[in-house]
């Protein structure tokens, strides 16, 4: 809550509340979870969201990515230069990147792609993963991917669900933000996961939470400084 010319208040799920002249939100985002039967198992054990950092780990290794929108298949194409054999799944009845993506997908020769596929469940033995199972969604056909690894790219779910009637959001629950991630409200910034700034990554999340910091304390100083009168006066 906010009152002109006063403090924002951001209220606790403690029922306790803070104050201050100036807040910034770095609530982050988390991945949206695919939701089957081995998901949680082998989640950091075969299951992995990021193909940047655990890309590496399945040098020489078969896997499958889960979605076909434009993070599902950059992720196929990166991790197609790095893994032996790629399975793309994807649950709509065509791909929805971006053509230039997906013409550079198919190119590769050690790319599979599935669509109009319905994950039903990651499995694994020995505590690792070691298969996917999918349905086809127009025969009802059940086949099973033998990997191991399952890369679940279906986009990421902003923690701004609380923000909603306060500051303004994207159509996909981003805080709206300006180059200097001023929201829509005076006094209040927002930084990293949870804004509208492209490529979700650590250093540019860090970047940006620098950068709001300086903004909200140029907003400190402008705010305390006196009117054009009152410095005249002054004078």
């Amino acid at each position: 809550a906010t009152e002109p010319g006063g403090l924002i208040e951001v209220k606790l799920a403690n029922g306790g509340s803070v104050k201050g002249r100036t807040v910034i939100l770095s609530t982050g985002a988390r991945w949206r979870n695919v939701n089957v039967p081995g998901e949680q198992e082998y989640k950091n054990k075969g299951v992995a969201y990021c193909p940047h950092c655990d890309g590496p780990l399945f040098k020489g290794k078969r896997v499958a990515v889960i979605g076909g929108g434009n993070s599902g298949i950059e992720a196929a194409i990166d991790l197609a230069g790095v893994v032996e054999h790629v399975t793309v799944i994807e649950f709509a009845d065509q791909l929805k990147a971006d053509a230039v993506l997906v013409s550079k997908l198919k190119s590769l020769p050690n790319v599979v792609i599935h669509v109009n596929a319905q994950t039903t469940e990651i499995t694994g033995a020995d505590g690792k993963v070691n298969g996917l199972k999918f349905k086809d969604r127009a025969t009802g056909e059940e086949h099973v991917v033998p990997v191991a690894g399952v890369f679940v790219q279906i986009g990421l779910v902003p923690n701004t669900e609380w923000l909603k009637g306060t500051v303004e959001l994207s159509k996909f629950g981003e805080i709206v933000v300006d180059a200097k991630g001023q929201t829509n409200v005076p006094g209040v910034f927002a930084a990293g996961d949870c804004t509208t700034v492209p490529y979700k990554q650590i250093v540019i999340a860090a970047g940006d939470g620098a950068k709001a910091a300086l903004s909200a304390f140029d907003y400190l100083i402008r705010q305390s400084a006196p009117a054009p009168a009152e410095a005249a006066l002054a004078g």
